[in-house]
Order: structure tokens, then sequence, then C-alpha cells
């Protein structure tokens, strides 16, 4: 989601039901005073909500610069999912070199980020998806096994590895016992969403004998400061390797934002490999 002539203010009162938390802007007078950037620099940006809009508000200190090499379509795809891979991935769930990773969910803009972050900092990628061509995807971006969820239990899967030492899980449900019988002694699980449900039955003693942790986090009602954290390691760590194209965002198609319902039924139908961006630059430049 993208416009060529914004506004950025420091955001007040931002509906929390209002979608989009991602967009792509241009930098204004304000965030000249603010020193984040020149007039006219090309920036994405973490919204608090409600990017789905011709101008839009955030803080100065969530913006980072458009990457070298890549379209304004391509950088509205950054940084939701780079915010919530980095932040859990790596500043939460603590994934180092070597450690075997699982990602659930392989082929979604969160897990297409995960397997090339993940892979770059040399982990071991395990990636689960619901069809071949899928699966496939996951393999291309870096996945040393991808698990086909409709045909293979993953945790029958990853016990050949030996268990795996950190899962990124949006899943929930009844994911969440076999994502404890998946990891290895002294695992972590990250939990960011709970498509099938946050209330379960388990059994945790195994978080004792086997001394696993159980943690997650959503970005939305994390601090400003905290939001300016991530932004800031995220420019320091990942923006040069954007930039130097050893890791890109994976954007399955592009629709005007006149098009939003038909964006979210391709959403809904679970066929999309990647992130779907709406547009909005045309609306921009027929409001003058």
């Amino acid at each position: 989601m993208h416009c060529s002539e914004p506004v950025f203010i420091t955001p007040h009162l931002v509906p929390a039901t209002c979608p989009a938390l991602k967009v792509q802007e241009l930098f204004t007078p304000l965030v000249l005073e603010l020193q984040t950037g020149p007039i006219g620099d090309e920036v994405c940006a973490l919204l608090p909500g409600g990017g789905y809009a011709e101008y839009v508000a955030t803080q100065a200190s969530h913006c980072l610069p458009v990457p070298k090499g890549l379209s304004l379509a391509q950088a509205a795809c950054l940084p939701e999912t780079y915010f919530t891979v980095y932040s859990n991935v790596f500043q939460r769930g603590g994934l180092k070199p070597g450690e075997k990773f699982m990602v659930h969910g392989g082929s979604s803009g969160i897990g297409t980020t995960a397997i090339q972050l993940a892979n770059l900092f040399g982990a071991r990628v395990i990636a689960t998806a619901g069809s071949e061509a899928k699966c496939q995807a996951c393999k291309n971006l870096g996945a040393e096994r991808v698990i086909n969820y409709r045909s293979e239990a993953f945790e029958d899967v990853v016990k050949t590895y030996g268990g795996v030492d950190l899962i990124l899980d949006m899943v929930g449900g009844e994911y969440i016992q076999r994502n404890l019988k998946s990891l290895a002694d002294d695992g972590r699980l990250v939990q960011i969403a709970f498509l099938q449900g946050p209330k379960v039955e388990l059994n945790l003693v195994q978080l004792l004998s086997r001394r696993l942790k159980i943690t997650g986090s959503t970005l939305r009602p994390q601090s400003d400061l905290a939001k300016a954290s991530i932004r800031s390691e995220l420019l320091e760590k990942i923006w040069p390797h954007l930039e130097a194209g050893r890791i890109a965002p994976v954007m399955d198609s592009e629709f005007p934002l006149s098009e939003a319902a038909e964006a979210h039924r391709l959403m809904e139908s679970n066929q999309h490999i990647g992130k779907i961006v709406l547009n909005t630059i045309a609306l921009c430049h027929l409001a003058g």
C-alpha cells in the first residue's frame, strides 16, 4: 500500500479495527524536522493501523528507506513482515547460526520472510505449506526441508532431525501441543497468532522436564519506543542485505485500492504465495 504525497504526523487515536500495518510513502517537511531524512525521500513505514488510505500518519521513527533496487510496491511488503519476523525470531526467539528452525505457513508473507532471514543467518530451515507449488516456493527461498501438512505430520518429520530449536507459529489450536512435541530439549516456541484458536488443553510437564519455552508477541500494542528500537536494528542488520539483493520480499500480486474486495477474496482463497499489495497512487493523483 503506497501513496505519492502523504503527510506524516504523530497519531494519537487510530481505531484498533483499521486494517493494514504497513505502507510505502514519501517524507514530508515534518519528517525532516524530526531528522529522520530529507524531504522527498521514499520510505516504507510501520503503521498503528489504517493503511487502506491515500494519506496516513505514523511515527517518523517507524519509517525505513526504500531499499535500492526495490519498487514502491515491493517496499510496501517489508515493514510489518520484517518487524514481526525479526523481533520474534531473533530478538525474542534468539535464533542462532546452526540451529534448526521451523516456520508454519512457509509460503505466507511472514513465512517467506522468515525462511530467507533464518537461512541468511546460518540456521537450518524447515517449513510447512499446503500445496506442491507452495512447498517448491519455500525450497526456492532456502528451506532445507518443506513439509506438506496435508500429507505429512510435521512432528513425525522433525523427529528425524532430533527436533527443532525454534518454531515460529501463527496457527495455534491443536498445533500447540504438536509444536511442543517437535521441539528439541531447550527449544523455544514463538506464537504470533492463533488462526485455529487460542484455547487448548496442554500437558505442560515437558516444559519442566525438557526445559522448553513458550513466548510470543504482536506488534500493535507495543510502545512507540519498542517499535523504533526494532526499526533501528532492521536498518543496521537487515537493510544492507536487501540492498545487496541477498534477500527480497515475495509479492504475489498487486491490486488498486478500488479492488480491495478482490484482493481479500484472493487472500481468503489461500492460493497466494507471499504478499498481496494494494496500490493507492492513482487515487492520490486523482485527488490532486
